[in-house]
């Protein structure tokens, strides 16, 4: 995979953070998402989750369909990744009104971020191609 390759990829994966993330995510399953798993949580977070694995499934089929399973990964790690942010959210009465709230929302999107790169990583490593 050149340098183009890797730029697109990069930003198929940004695309669909925003697409997933905001998009095609409903005010209900935000605020809901972060709720103890028994009261509605749980529903909220997988569907969620899933559209991220979905997406994450596609651009694998598309750029490196060999990894196709990144999509089930990404279904986890999204999911604990939010729920991570959701429990202290949670935990220390954070809400939109707080600098605090928005210090996680922005640590949250990083680590998806973050994990997009490690995906890619991953992708150019198995790709059998030389970055020259």
């Amino acid at each position: 995979m050149n340098l183009n390759g890797i730029l697109i990829l990069y930003l198929a994966f940004r695309v669909k953070q925003v697409v997933c993330d905001f998009f095609l995510q409903p005010s209900w399953m935000a605020l809901v998402k972060g709720h103890p798993l028994k009261q509605g949580g749980a529903r909220a977070l997988f569907i969620h989750a899933g559209i991220h694995g979905s997406f994450t499934l596609a651009l694998m089929l598309f750029f490196a369909p060999h990894l196709w399973w990144l999509g089930l990964v990404d279904f986890v790690v999204h999911a604990l990744i939010d729920k991570s942010k959701a429990v202290l959210n949670h935990k220390m009465g954070w809400t939109y009104k707080d600098n605090a709230y928005w210090w996680a929302f922005g640590l949250d999107q990083e680590a998806h971020n973050l994990t997009h790169l490690v995906y890619i990583v991953f992708i150019v490593l198995n790709s059998g191609t030389s970055l020259h």
